[in-house]
């Protein structure tokens, strides 16, 4: 019994790791850089170009093609705060452990600073 349960432990095992191998996403995947700039706005992509056909097929017919990434890279083309990023990111700056802890003891003791409305939006 203990050896039967061990060996079927063993075959689920195996066959994991052989599943897990076999399984891996196409090739070609899109990438960030299929959202364009227009000198202004962020550009979805072209979800045509982003077809890419199905690798399996049901009862010998092949699948439909599939969009990959179509609607995740047109939503966050619809996010972006500064598009110009996309062409000239921006880079990090150091972090200031000083202005982070000031930042914090305000928000404590309740004296938050209001948003600067000349350089930032309010969503209400």
């Amino acid at each position: 019994m203990k050896l039967a349960r061990h060996l079927t432990f063993a075959a689920l095992v195996a066959f994991a790791f052989v599943a897990a191998g076999c399984i891996h996403p196409p090739r070609n995947m899109p990438n960030e850089s299929v959202i364009g700039y227009d000198g202004h706005d962020a550009v979805p992509p072209d979800c045509n170009a982003l077809s890419r056909g199905a690798v399996l097929s049901d009862a010998g017919r092949r699948r439909p093609a599939m969009q990959w990434g179509c609607a995740t890279f047109t939503n966050l083309a619809a996010q972006l705060a500064h598009p110009a990023d996309i062409v000239a990111p921006q880079t990090l700056g150091p972090a200031d452990a000083a202005v982070a802890a000031s930042a914090v003891r305000r928000y404590e003791t309740g004296r938050v600073i209001p948003l600067d409305k000349t350089s930032t939006r309010d969503t209400k």
